[in-house]
């Protein structure tokens, strides 16, 4: 047996690296300093989390003694406990996106119906339709007719000029959108862009005002302006 060698092959210094290493060691005490709910990556759903702050601290016999510093603030999972960088909090929940999704198409439909100042009844059923498969299951045309004209009636609202500026419901465009793109695979942005279509199919030809408002839904959905025109020609053509 070479010198220094134990019959299972560990050498004398690896066992008393080893022992040493139950002696002496960094230890970390974490501090739960807020908690709420996430998705979470490692789990695949929505949980309940802790958000963790933790000091390092030189440990003998497993007793933490001389402070070496702070780590985190950390996010961990109620369930499995995982850890995470707190930028995981900017993804949205499941229901949190769910409510997202479903407010942006009720406002895409809006904005379509709003382009023209009129209420086409093709177009209303259309309308109802895609807003109530977003989640507004009991969403009825005169609901959508009375959201019309009350944006008729509140100077400023309609976005008459939107190809001059953000104005009206072209605003509100952007504050349904903006927070959920990111959040959107490419096919799901395309989805709603072409739910906005056709609404605005169900009625006729696209018109100046409607090509505006679903320009400026692509605009939101950081969608470049030859897919917006590809997307809308084949709506048109699908829907010839």
């Amino acid at each position: 047996m070479l010198p220094g060698w134990g019959c299972n092959g560990r050498t004398a210094r690896g066992v008393r690296t080893a022992r040493m290493s139950g002696i002496l060691g960094t230890r970390t005490v974490w501090t739960t300093v807020g908690d709420g709910e996430f998705f979470c990556p490692g789990c695949g759903g929505d949980r309940n989390y802790q958000r963790r702050t933790g000091r390092r601290r030189f440990a003998v016999l497993g007793v933490p003694l001389v402070p070496r510093g702070t780590t985190g603030p950390v996010v961990e999972c109620a369930a499995c406990h995982d850890r995470f960088s707190t930028d995981v909090l900017d993804h949205p929940t499941t229901h949190r996106f769910s409510a997202m999704l479903r407010d942006a198409v009720h406002t895409v439909a809006l904005a379509v119906l709003a382009a023209d100042g009129t209420c086409e009844r093709p177009a209303l059923e259309a309308a109802v339709g895609v807003v109530r498969g977003a989640g507004f299951e009991q969403c009825t045309e005169e609901q959508l007719t009375t959201l019309i004209e009350a944006l008729a009636a509140d100077t400023g609202r309609l976005p008459e000029q939107v190809g001059g500026g953000l104005t009206g419901l072209a605003i509100e465009l952007h504050e349904a959108l903006d927070p959920l793109t990111p959040h959107l695979a490419p096919a799901g942005r395309e989805s709603i862009l072409v739910q906005g279509a056709r609404i605005a199919l169900a009625d006729g030809p696209y018109s100046p005002a409607e090509r505006e408002v679903l320009g400026t839904v692509g605009s939101a959905l950081t969608m470049g302006s030859d897919d917006v025109t590809r997307l809308l020609a084949a709506a048109r053509t699908t829907l010839s």
